[in-house]
């Protein structure tokens, strides 16, 4: 029987952005790479060296790192475990969205000695199970994506700003005159998810006088805990899943995490 012994871990602060934005990179130098990740994020010396691979689509912001000492085979069944690592991160558990930020630790692997039975088909579907179980034990959280909106509009409007920015989970950050005008730059966050019928909304909270501009600019755990039904988290996961067709709750663990 093949066993994989893993845990998941949140990458740290920053490294999912240095990912995406190309600054670390699958086929980076090896040492170069683990130089950065140990000076600036703290990893450990050994455990920098063996980033097996990112994921999903092999360069995103999720590793495994094989921290293991001493397995037979492991190489042998490494092409599969990052085959079976790039279908887990591009559905994740929860409501089969992209993973981000997370390190799956390979600890221990018991393989089989017979070759036959270490091949794609036994080790993929195994370890994809195994990525799951390691996510569902380690509190997993949403992110949702979030806008940079800059809104200009004359001082009288910034009140109306304010409150259609409250009503939908926006916080203002900057505000600023624009000099010789006699305008107002509001620059505020807002979850992509209360984004729709927003300008329409600003147009006639303010009179018509607000110009919103949005652009994508960073993710953010969303509120709530997955164990409370009523929680942000747990109504926007039944969404997703209602949406795309899945049974309503998420996957018990006991359909992932094998007994010994």
């Amino acid at each position: 029987h093949n066993r994989l012994f893993m845990k998941a871990a949140p990458l740290p602060e920053g490294l999912p952005e240095q990912i995406d934005a190309g600054e670390v990179y699958p086929n980076q130098d090896i040492k170069t790479r683990a130089r950065m990740l140990i000076d600036e994020h703290q990893f450990d010396a050994n455990e920098a060296r063996k980033i097996w691979c990112f994921g999903p689509e092999t360069n995103g912001p999720n590793m495994v790192i094989d921290v293991s000492k001493g397995v037979q085979y492991l190489n042998e069944i490494k092409d599969s475990v990052v085959a079976g690592f790039q279908w887990a991160s591009k559905e994740g558990v929860l409501c089969e969205e992209n993973m981000r930020g997370i390190r799956f630790n390979i600890h221990d692997v018991t393989l089989h000695t017979d070759a036959i039975h270490r091949g794609g088909s036994q080790i993929i579907p195994t370890s994809r199970r195994c990525f799951y179980a390691c996510m569902l034990t380690a509190k997993p959280q949403l992110f949702e994506p979030y806008f940079l909106v800059e809104i200009q509009c004359p001082e009288n409007a910034v009140g109306g700003i304010y409150g259609v920015l409250n009503k939908r989970r926006g916080h203002v950050f900057e505000e600023n005159p624009i000099s010789g005008t006699p305008m107002f730059l509001v620059k505020a966050y807002l979850p992509v998810n209360e984004s729709f019928g927003f300008t329409a909304d600003l147009r006639s909270g303010t009179g018509g006088q607000a110009f919103p501009q949005c652009i994508f600019d960073h993710w953010q755990v969303l509120p709530g805990e997955l164990d409370e039904p009523t929680s942000k988290t747990s109504t926007t996961i039944a969404e997703i899943r209602k949406r795309k067709g899945l049974k309503e709750n998420i996957p018990a663990l006991d359909n992932y995490l094998d007994k010994m």
